[in-house]
């Protein structure tokens, strides 16, 4: 399988934040096609850090000095009770909202205050609780707009159809038709995509992130409606884009799911942290429990 790619961008509303396959490209690779400073990043390495980020609307503080590190290679997951502040903090590092206060970096360099598209460019791609794809395009012209992200074809090249805008166009649906397989929907391609069921829909955003050729993937309940058996098939998926170098970060209400698929776990409640570990570690967390349970941890 060629090129992969993948992306993602904002969501919800509010001031100052703004919301692969086999071979995708990572690491210094991933930079430099996104026109930003190269950065050798390799498996285990710190690839992003949220240092102390709190976030405000008014007098409701939403993010509360939040810190963590994500490293390159791992899935980790973001959890806590419903309003935590999960895809809160999403919508900080994907350019929706900007911190009140605190520090985000990708790949060592800054990305507070950056448009969602130059962070989408620069290697960071996602999805959203609600299915956003465009109903009466197919599938594989919803993947062809992720792949539009890293196209250099001029509005002259594209007005007169010039060479370069034909050679982007086929490289650009072969990708997405490579990525329709890898998510399992190739047979859908030329469905458009209100027709699809619900979990073809999601695997339909997946992919349209990832014809973005991203560094890291968050994806922001993949699994919500789905049925025991699709859970499992995604379980899979998500190895699988890791697989493909792709680091992968994941909020997820389904603890199984979560359990199942993560090596480390950050934990949220009304946006603050109380708890980061492998899950293991946090599963046996008393404030973890006391927090999903309602009770008082010396309790839990």
């Amino acid at each position: 399988m060629s090129e992969p790619h993948i992306e993602t961008n904002e969501e919800l509303d509010n001031e100052n934040a703004r919301p692969v396959d086999r071979a995708a490209p990572t690491g210094s690779r991933q930079a430099e096609a996104a026109g930003t400073p190269s950065a050798d990043v390799r498996d285990g390495d710190v690839l992003l850090e949220v240092d102390d980020v709190t976030l405000r609307f008014g007098g409701v503080v939403a993010l509360d000095q939040v810190s963590f590190a994500l490293r390159k290679g791992e899935i980790f997951g973001l959890i806590g009770p419903n309003g935590a502040g999960k895809t809160t903090c999403f919508n900080a590092m994907t350019g929706v909202y900007r911190p009140t206060s605190g520090g985000i970096r990708f790949m060592g360099q800054s990305i507070v205050g950056k448009k969602k598209h130059e962070i989408t460019r620069g290697g960071i791609a996602r999805t959203f609780q609600n299915v956003r794809l465009f109903p009466e395009m197919t599938a594989l012209e919803n993947v062809m707009v992720g792949a539009d992200a890293h196209h250099k074809t001029s509005v002259i090249s594209a007005l007169f159809r010039l060479p370069r805008f034909w050679q982007e166009e086929r490289s650009g649906r072969a990708r997405s038709m490579e990525l329709l397989r890898f998510v399992g929907i190739a047979n859908r391609a030329g469905e458009v995509s209100r027709n699809l069921s619900y979990g073809e829909q999601r695997r339909l955003e997946i992919a349209r992130a990832l014809a973005t050729n991203p560094t890291l993937l968050c994806l922001d309940e993949p699994a919500a409606g789905f049925n025991p058996a699709e859970k499992e098939d995604l379980l899979a998926l998500i190895r699988k884009i890791r697989d493909t170098g792709v680091t992968v970060l994941l909020i997820e209400h389904d603890m199984r799911l979560v359990m199942g698929v993560t090596d480390r776990i950050v934990v949220l409640e009304f946006g603050k942290k109380i708890a980061e570990g492998t899950p293991a570690e946090v599963r046996d967390n008393p404030k973890v429990i006391a927090a999903y349970l309602g009770v008082p941890a010396d309790a839990a």
